[in-house]
């Protein structure tokens, strides 16, 4: 289970779902047992009937920006510019691709016009400066949605609103917290009136969310960084649901790495504010975190070991082959499940 040989399996292309479900919680659910193994077909709507008074829905609500955008060199070269992070109205941290790396102090242009300034290269990212607006206003101008690789297609107006989740409130992401993608207003409020508690966490989603693991040793992997901030507020509602004899229920791997890095090793839970490199694989003692909501993930990647972290290797192995016999849909736009 540590190696990484161990995390791969076959995926017709045509259970990669391109396009989300017509109606968001019209997605299919798969439940699976942690303890015994045992799974269960059933459609997302079924969430209603599987969740206690007292459980407590954690979700994370970060906002995905329009952090993709398509500019030029000074030199006339094509540049394709991915922000990875905010670091105040007019500084970011970006992934670039181009012919030849961007030099320090040269702009980057935008129908002939400068956007940003390159700072300085910090390891493969770059620090840009706008030059103009501030960067939430540039983006909104100039960028568009950042799609998954995976989904190879262009981006499209219904994207804007589908690849966000309805209680998106922080704005920093790169990627969606797709688990979350399932829930509407109506199941919201229906979990609301059967006495399930929500709270909140914001982890801003990175690129590297999307970086495969590399090393066939995967306990030599290193995980991106991202920044996570996770109230008192939160905390409170994690310990009182305790002690009621509620569930913490994560919506999205997301969501468990930051409870799981706020959580100490007596299984207290502390605000927290910084970033996150935890990496959750087999072998991992949770210390706070007892079921949790998410979608089909990549092959070889670290969503798919921490899963196997939490309901174990094998389970999700059968899980995973039982998935694409039945052709569930994988990755973003796809089905989801929940382990208990």
């Amino acid at each position: 289970m540590y190696k990484l040989s161990d995390y791969h399996f076959d995926l017709p292309a045509d259970l990669i779902a391109k396009y989300p479900a017509e109606k968001r919680s019209g997605s299919r659910l798969l439940t699976v047992n942690k303890a015994t193994g045992t799974y269960h077909d059933k459609q997302f709507t079924d969430i209603i009937n599987l969740l206690q008074p007292h459980d407590l829905l954690i979700f994370n609500n970060t906002k995905v920006i329009p952090a993709r955008l398509f500019a030029q060199k000074q030199t006339g070269g094509q540049v394709e510019i991915l922000i990875e992070r905010l670091l105040d109205t007019k500084h970011v941290l970006a992934h670039i691709r181009a012919s030849k790396a961007p030099k320090p102090n040269s702009f980057l242009l935008f129908n002939q016009q400068p956007i940003f300034k390159v700072i300085e290269k910090q390891d493969s990212l770059y620090q840009l400066e706008t030059v103009c607006d501030d960067v939430l206003t540039l983006l909104e101008t100039h960028g568009e949605m950042p799609l998954p690789p995976y989904l190879d297609r262009q981006v499209e107006e219904s994207d804007k609103e589908r690849y966000q989740t309805v209680y998106a409130e922080q704005q920093g992401s790169v990627a969606a917290p797709t688990a979350g993608l399932h829930f509407d207003g109506e199941i919201l409020q229906q979990l609301q009136n059967k006495g399930v508690e929500f709270a909140y966490v914001t982890l801003h989603v990175g690129a590297g969310t999307f970086q495969p693991v590399r090393t066939e040793d995967i306990t030599q992997h290193q995980i991106h960084h991202e920044w996570l901030t996770l109230p008192q507020e939160t905390c409170d509602k994690v310990n009182a649901a305790k002690a009621n004899g509620g569930r913490v229920i994560c919506v999205g791997t997301t969501s468990v790495r930051s409870i799981e890095t706020a959580a100490t090793e007596e299984g207290e839970i502390k605000p927290y504010t910084g970033e996150t490199n935890i990496f959750i694989y087999p072998g991992y003692q949770f210390k706070i975190v007892d079921a949790m909501l998410t979608n089909f993930h990549l092959p070889k990647s670290s969503l798919l070991m921490l899963v196997s972290a939490f309901a174990g290797f094998e389970n999700i192995k059968k899980v995973y082959e039982h998935a694409v016999t039945e052709k569930y849909r994988f990755f973003s736009y796809g089905d989801a499940m929940l382990i208990l």
